[in-house]
């Protein structure tokens, strides 16, 4: 009679992580960094001239185009240093991030009026990266 002994947990003090992220953790990284960028980009095109996007007079969410291209550009600042930090392997970094990617979907829904397609296409992707990275799995 032989008795199987179940082997010892992976998840003890001698398992080290890797600093740098890997596979859809790399994947949400890079979006953030490009996301990040294209939104100060925005940010400061809106800044520098009013006259970049559609206003929208009856809208509900009314800010100044002006109004929008700060926080478009403060927020895309937020996200390239929080995709920086996933790209690291921060583990604090991921939850940061989801944070910022849903600030993100928040404000491009909210400036939909004045660039649809823009603004669609960014709450998309950020979409993918809060998926990217709530599914994230240590590599055993």
């Amino acid at each position: 009679m032989t008795t199987h002994t179940p082997p010892e947990p992976v998840t003890g003090r001698d398992v080290q992580d890797s600093p740098w992220a890997n596979g859809l953790t790399i994947f949400a990284a890079a979006m953030m960094m490009i996301i990040g960028f294209w939104q100060a980009l925005a940010g400061i095109a809106a800044i520098g001239q009013d006259k970049v996007y559609a206003a929208t007079p009856e809208y509900i969410y009314a800010f100044d185009v002006t109004g929008w291209g700060w926080i478009h550009l403060l927020l895309g600042i937020l996200i390239v240093c929080a995709g920086v930090a996933v790209f690291m392997g921060s583990t604090w970094a991921r939850m940061v991030a989801i944070v910022l990617a849903s600030l993100s979907m928040i404000a491009n829904f909210a400036f939909i009026p004045h660039y649809p397609v823009w603004s669609l296409t960014i709450i998309a992707l950020d979409a993918a990266v809060i998926w990217a990275l709530a599914t994230y799995h240590r590599e055993i």
